[in-house]
């Protein structure tokens, strides 16, 4: 693991602070970038151990404006297939090295880019009928192991919960119970793994202000930012995070 120094700051806190940003104000399909961020500093394992109690907190203080306002039959489907999803995850991760959970963290970012731009090309998921359960539950499978891999649950997540034409509070909501609970079962398995050390749990101690400070600044921005602004600074950035981890995993 690369030492916490001076310079693991300068990147941690400004990312914190973004995925934050991102889950307090706009949606938290974008949070995930944090962790791509500090996988160019640290280890992949411990940026991702790092970032999971802080997103925890976040969701903790996103669930209460939130409770009860969900989609609660298709949150518990995608759940059910989340949790799974989180095993198989834990399984994918014990099974490969550093430099390969890089490339995939690199290339589950770009691709999220890439399905982001989608409607550039004419392609939407909410046009067209509701996702059937069966997709639902496939889409949970996916939610849980790209979450337990590089947190990045948020795009299949997405896909079914969009093409259910939710009331925008109702698909907020069923992203924060949602994402709750996939976190708090990710938390176990990283426990396994021995992915939790003192001195990330210290350093979360440290930069839980930060994460704190981001929820209250997207609830502040929400309405002054427009969104188009705010995820293309997001895609831009991916983007270069990405193909950066894909470059050192590969060489």
């Amino acid at each position: 693991m690369a030492a916490f120094d001076a310079m693991f700051f300068v990147f941690a806190i400004p990312a914190v602070v973004f995925a934050g940003v991102s889950k307090g104000g706009f949606g938290s399909g974008a949070a995930f970038a944090s962790a791509a961020i500090l996988a160019l500093v640290i280890d992949p394992g411990a940026a991702l151990a790092l970032m999971l109690p802080l997103l925890m907190l976040i969701d903790l203080a996103s669930l209460k404006p939130y409770w009860g306002r969900w989609n609660l039959r298709a949150s518990l489907l995608l759940i059910g297939g989340g949790l799974p999803g989180v095993a198989l995850g834990a399984w994918l991760y014990a099974a490969v090295n550093d430099d390969a959970m890089r490339v995939l963290i690199g290339a589950v970012s770009v691709g999220f880019v890439l399905w982001r731009m989608r409607g550039r090309f004419g392609v939407s998921v909410s046009a067209g009928a509701p996702l059937s359960s069966g997709a639902g539950a496939l889409a949970g499978l996916a939610v849980g192991f790209t979450s337990f891999v590089s947190h990045a649950g948020g795009p299949p997540a997405a896909v079914y919960l969009l093409s259910l034409k939710l009331r925008k509070t109702e698909y907020q909501a069923s992203t924060v119970l949602i994402f709750w609970v996939i976190n708090l079962a990710k938390a176990v398995p990283y426990a396994g793994l021995g992915l939790f050390t003192r001195e990330t749990l210290m350093l979360d101690l440290m930069l839980a202000p930060f994460a704190l400070l981001g929820a209250w600044l997207g609830v502040k921005l929400h309405h002054r930012i427009p969104e188009r602004v705010f995820f293309a600074l997001t895609y831009l950035l991916l983007t270069v995070t990405g193909s950066k981890l894909i470059w050192d995993g590969l060489t």
